[in-house]
């Protein structure tokens, strides 16, 4: 029997290069299976997109939680960011956002690693790594901020993102910040 692991990643290419409408179909042809084979792992296309939310959500935990006990809190949250932005950077996987909005097990993913942003975010700003006013749901915001940025350079250099990354990290160290015009968002 094939593991789903693989196809998954296949499923993820085809859904990259194609958007939410990849036919099921072509996601077969391109895992080599047949379109039966694929539904013995996946009873729908949803289960297949949560599937995919689902991996890389827990990709971005596991490291977030392992840079929980770093030394430097500050280099720990950059570190963070700069996986959750490189994550995004190695496919167009915008496709993501809203796929598995209604799986139960993906919201409970997404729940998990907001928590998981938001602790390293308190521990950089206890050690002074991050401005006093910067909050867990101000970061979530921000993580995919650098990818966005970079999508409406189409002929950019594939690593501009590190630019607008950078950006966004001096704007969140306390050497010269100014108070923020607006509270912060209700953490999700």
């Amino acid at each position: 029997m094939t593991s789903s692991r693989p196809l998954r990643a296949d499923a993820a290419d085809e859904f990259a290069e194609r958007g939410l409408d990849a036919s099921v179909a072509g996601i077969a042809r391109r895992a080599g299976l047949g379109k039966g084979t694929l539904f013995r792992h996946f009873a729908t296309k949803d289960d297949l997109l949560a599937a995919i939310v689902l991996d890389r959500i827990g990709e971005l935990n596991a490291v977030g939680e392992q840079l929980l006990d770093a030394a430097d809190p500050g280099a720990a949250l950059l570190e963070f960011l700069t996986v959750a932005a490189d994550q995004r950077q190695q496919r167009d996987l915008s496709f993501l956002q809203d796929a598995g909005e209604l799986n139960a097990n993906v919201i409970r993913a997404r729940e998990q690693m907001f928590r998981t942003v938001h602790k390293l975010v308190d521990r950089a700003r206890e050690h002074g790594a991050v401005r006093a006013d910067v909050t867990g749901a101000d970061v979530i915001l921000l993580m995919c901020a650098p990818n966005y940025v970079t999508s409406y350079a189409p002929d950019a250099p594939p690593d501009l993102w590190r630019r607008y990354l950078a950006i966004i990290f001096d704007g969140l160290r306390p050497e010269g910040a100014h108070p923020l015009p607006h509270p912060p968002p209700a953490a999700p």
